[in-house]
């Protein structure tokens, strides 16, 4: 990819913003976004990783409120629902402020974290014996402490 070695910063976040104003998708850029950044104060590694999960997490929770609402009864309850909703959403915001590095991603994370363990929590106590919602439940439980290790560095 040789474009990727001659794209500075300001050139890839102009372009980034101009794709965001007519509509384009702006998912095309993250992985090269994430080549040219440099000098975080999280390892690439351990950034890439968490924001995979945080991806992870919010695709799983999106799937598993469709499933919950076929399945009717307590995994269709309002607040389940609701929680799941707004896990998957801190998850996709997460994702999108660790691909910017923000300087306010840690804090992001840190309510990433807290809202993923409770949905966490929340999908073993009304899952019983369904996977999908087991599968959730630890995919919730990852992304948390993925999220927890990002919000406690501190910028150096």
């Amino acid at each position: 990819m040789p474009v990727v070695n001659t794209v500075n910063r300001r050139t890839l976040l102009s372009t980034g913003a101009s794709l965001v104003t007519t509509g384009a998708s702006f998912m095309l850029l993250p992985n090269v976004y994430a080549q040219l950044v440099q000098g975080g104060h999280h390892s690439d590694d351990e950034m890439q990783k968490c924001i995979q999960l945080s991806r992870d997490c919010h695709a799983m929770c999106t799937q598993t409120i469709a499933h919950c609402l076929k399945l009717g009864g307590r995994h269709a309850t309002p607040d389940h629902i609701r929680l799941m909703v707004d896990c998957a959403q801190m998850c996709a915001t997460s994702a999108d402020y660790m691909l910017r590095e923000s300087p306010f991603h840690d804090r992001i994370c840190r309510l990433c974290s807290e809202l993923c363990k409770q949905c966490g929590k929340d999908c073993e106590q009304v899952g019983g014996d369904d996977q999908m919602v087991k599968q959730c439940a630890e995919i919730c439980r990852r992304c948390a402490d993925s999220c927890e290790r990002m919000a406690s560095k501190v910028a150096a």
